[in-house]
């Protein structure tokens, strides 16, 4: 009996009662720690993405992909926090001498550099 494609190319076939079932498993995929960021593009992927998610789930590099939108996105975001806090005079002076104010303003900063990366790198 002639090989089949998958057979050619390496694939198996378990019997399963009269019929024969190919044994199809995704590739291995290293385990990398993903933040915040990298969940959040995950959801975004899976809702509007659904063909890219599929591709790099059965490619095996979405952990990876993930892993990487989640470094980007974090240095960015610190990249943007940093850089408000010197435009806007937000020392630590002031929070030694009004903490209130430092908090409120540091809030705005994050919220303000959060909305950033979404548009950026997470929704895109």
């Amino acid at each position: 009996m002639a090989k089949t494609i998958f057979e050619e190319l390496g694939g198996r076939y378990e019997r399963q009662g009269d019929y024969l079932i190919p044994c199809i498993a995704l590739p291995a995929e290293e385990e990398q720690p993903m933040g915040i960021w990298g969940q959040r593009h995950l959801d975004y992927l899976k809702q509007y993405r659904k063909v890219t998610y599929t591709n790099l789930l059965t490619s095996g590099r979405l952990n990876a992909y993930l892993a990487d939108i989640d470094r980007q996105a974090q240095e960015r975001f610190v990249r943007l926090i940093e850089g408000m806090k010197q435009a806007q005079g937000i020392t630590e002076r002031l929070k030694e001498e009004n903490a209130l104010e430092w908090t409120g303003r540091l809030g705005n900063i994050r919220a303000c550099a959060r909305e950033i990366v979404n548009e950026e790198i997470i929704f895109t």
